[in-house]
């Protein structure tokens, strides 16, 4: 593969999503053309997997049975369609997957196919008979939702009746939220039409049969393609999760921010078993602005502000679900949430495009007893990959860099968290306003060729207190920049126990590029891993993250949410280190982190917030409900309540007062919603218990400036 120098062609390496698309130089080549389609499709992506990931598994006997785990998996999540029986049928290919890759023998996924088309024919012949009677709610009952340790079901009475309790369920949930918006109604006084609670689950039975409806007819629309495409999944997120086969029609949709999912609401989707999960909110966007959508968060029903239902989109295909989600700029869209702490709540949002000047760096200034302190918030490091010297994430960050100079700021914030990364050579870049020179980042490709990316600028812009602010969600170019900071000892990493942990960069093969001829028609891309990043110590930041200095917990603390969570992570492993002097400016940085590791041990603030992450956890962890309206709505009851107990985490205050800087409002006097968002953060900024730690570590750290004399007479 060619590599090209960081400099001199200016290739961007993107850290989160993805990032490059790339016409890679190696050799194509021929395939036989007696073979169908997916025959060379499976010899296609083999080959150029083995030519080009950074960590080529071996296609063996293990790897068979992992393919076979996650493939019968995501057939069939919930374990509502194959029997006991048909998992036997299957399981007699456990090991025998990686014979028929190298063989394109189809016989496996043939079988799976036809198997779940049967089951699905089936289970439709019988569903509008479980759904014509009421369901008689009185009736003591659970449903066990933790569908990965129950077994298939015996036979197809057993079946059956896990598809009534599925109905019952979400019946139920329905009726529950009709009761009670009605009693609240009544309660508020507004002209409603009361109806009997015969009358209301007759209702939620119809929006359940009208959801399974779409269900089955959504199921009737996939192709053979569409499960090969499912199929091929199973087998190359064996290598690691972030190798992907995109299809012809998944490969169109494609680009650099999945921007098909991004339309509407401003957040990225993605599907987790019969559910629409959130799993980023766009800085900037119509769900940022309103505030109350958060990663992790479930979308059950959609709501158009023309529509007096909801629909309810468990179910649906990612595709038709988005599809409902998005909608003219200036309309309101109604979410059903199931909440990342459990519980439900209605969130109308207006819906917009995401606007691009909210995704760019912003900074503020904070007073504190007499001494004036900066923050500067960076949700992405962005730049423009058409010309890099056009605005990017460094160049601003040097202009407030600056401005706060001016206004003789005494320490910096640095805010990266939830920040999902962007371009490596921005952040190459930033850590350079704060050292003399030196290594920012080892890179490194399945060649064991490493690259050390450099600072070669010896102008230090910002030679005070610095701390940087993460979480858990703060991925990739986030982690570099902060591993880099305190690998040097220049500043204080402030936040969750560690960021996310994604020490890989992806590149999008075309596998069209590979063909020596196209008599096969499109065969689509694959997102393959083809490098990883290494600190300058030489430890990676795959898996591990960046561990903070001073580690506070927060709402994800004890979930789920990470790379390390997902299934077939690349192992953290560590390399030699650069050559590099750490910053001896502070004379009394281990003092402080002490210190502010004690106090914020005992921070009634920080208390509850770890109250609540363990109660999220908790609530995340259920999988037992209730399927009477009495236990079901004591359920819901002792969660709203519990939830109570945690309200006074919004209403913080940190006693801070936030204050943009003088040509920011400027121009807020020509732009009222300039000044509108940028009020909206300052109440954000002032309720936030981090930040005022933040602000309590600049008071703390001593600059020692014969130490940085020294160093620099050194250098």
């Amino acid at each position: 593969m060619k590599r090209h120098t960081f400099r001199n062609n200016l290739v961007i390496l993107f850290l989160i999503t993805l990032f490059s698309v790339t016409s890679c130089s190696f050799t194509t080549k021929d395939f036989d053309e007696d073979s169908d389609r997916d025959q060379v499709l499976i010899e296609l992506i083999t080959y150029v997997i083995e030519q080009g990931h950074f960590d080529m598994k071996s296609i063996d006997d293990d790897f068979s049975l992992a393919v076979f785990k996650d493939y019968i998996k995501s057939l069939d999540p919930m374990k509502r369609h194959f029997l006991q029986s048909d998992f036997k049928d299957f399981k007699a290919f456990e090991t025998l997957i990686d014979d028929q890759l190298k063989n394109k023998n189809l016989m496996f996924f043939d079988l799976t196919v036809e198997r779940f088309r049967e089951r699905m024919e089936e289970a439709e012949g019988f569903y509008a008979e479980l759904l014509e009677t009421p369901f008689d709610f009185t009736e003591d009952e659970f449903i066990n939702t933790d569908y990965d340790n129950i077994e298939y079901a015996k036979n197809k009475k057993e079946l059956k009746k896990r598809w009534r309790q599925q109905f019952k369920y979400s019946t139920l949930s329905t009726f529950h939220d009709l009761k009670k918006e009605q009693e609240q109604k009544i309660e508020d006084e507004e002209d409603v039409e009361i109806k009997s609670d015969e009358e209301l689950e007759i209702e939620a039975r119809e929006i359940t049969k009208e959801s399974i409806a779409n269900y089955f007819d959504t199921m009737a629309d996939l192709e053979r393609k569409d499960w090969f495409g499912l199929y091929i999944n199973s087998v190359v997120s064996q290598f690691d999760p972030h190798t992907n086969y995109f299809a012809p029609q998944d490969k169109d949709r494609f680009d650099i921010s999945m921007s098909g999912k991004l339309e509407g609401i401003g957040a990225r989707l993605q599907k987790e078993r019969d559910n629409v999960k959130i799993v980023e909110v766009i800085s900037g966007g119509p769900a940022w602005t309103n505030g109350e959508l958060e990663v992790g968060d479930l979308i059950q029903k959609v709501k158009q502000e023309d529509e007096d239902e909801s629909v309810d989109i468990r179910g649906m295909r990612l595709d038709d679900a988005v599809s409902l989600i998005k909608g003219p700029k200036g309309t309101n869209v109604t979410l059903s949430v199931k909440k990342v702490d459990g519980s439900s709540q209605n969130i109308t949002i207006t819906r917009d495009v995401v606007e691009i000047e909210e995704t760019y760096a912003k900074s503020s200034t904070v007073e504190k007893d007499g001494e004036l302190y900066g923050i500067i918030n960076l949700p992405k490091f962005y730049f423009d990959m058409q010309d890099y010297n056009q605005r990017n994430a460094a160049s601003d960050i040097k202009k407030e860099l600056i401005r706060l100079n001016e206004l003789d700021a005494k320490g910096l914030v640095l805010d990266l968290r939830s920040n999902g990364g962007g371009s490596l050579s921005t952040v190459v870049d930033i850590a350079g306003f704060f050292i003399d020179k030196g290594p920012i980042v080892q890179v490194k490709d399945a060649q064991n060729n490493t690259e050390v990316l450099k600072d070669k600028d010896s102008d230090v812009i910002w030679d005070k207190p610095l701390v940087i602010l993460v979480n858990e969600l703060s991925a990739s170019a986030s982690e570099i920049l902060a591993a880099a900071m305190q690998d040097y000892e220049r500043g204080v990493v402030l936040g969750s126990k560690q960021t996310y942990g994604k020490g890989t960069v992806q590149n999008v093969v075309d596998l069209n590029r590979w063909m020596r001829n196209s008599s096969f028609g499109d065969m689509g891309a694959l997102k393959i891993t083809t490098q990883k990043f290494y600190r300058i110590n030489g430890g990676s930041t795959q898996l591990k993250g960046v561990e903070s200095d001073v580690a506070v917990p927060d709402r994800y603390s004890y979930i789920d949410i990470g790379e390390r969570d997902y299934d077939n992570p690349m192992p953290w492993d560590k390399i030699a280190p650069a050559n590099y002097k750490k910053w001896r400016g502070y004379s009394n940085r281990e003092e402080v982190i002490a210190a502010s590791t004690d106090r914020l041990s005992q921070s009634p603030q920080i208390q509850l917030i770890d109250a609540n992450a363990k109660w999220i956890k908790t609530q995340r962890d259920q999988n037992q409900y209730n399927l009477t309206y009495r236990g079901y709505d004591e359920q819901m009851t002792e969660m709203r309540n519990a939830s109570k107990n945690f309200e006074d985490i919004n209403s913080y205050k940190n006693g801070l007062s936030f204050k943009s800087l003088p040509y920011e409002e400027a121009l807020m006097e020509k732009d009222s919603s300039l000044a509108q968002k940028r009020q909206r953060w300052h109440e954000s900024l002032a309720k936030d218990v981090y930040v005022e730690e933040a602000i309590h570590v600049l008071q703390d750290l001593k600059i020692d400036e014969s130490s940085i004399k020294l160093a620099t007479r050194k250098n």
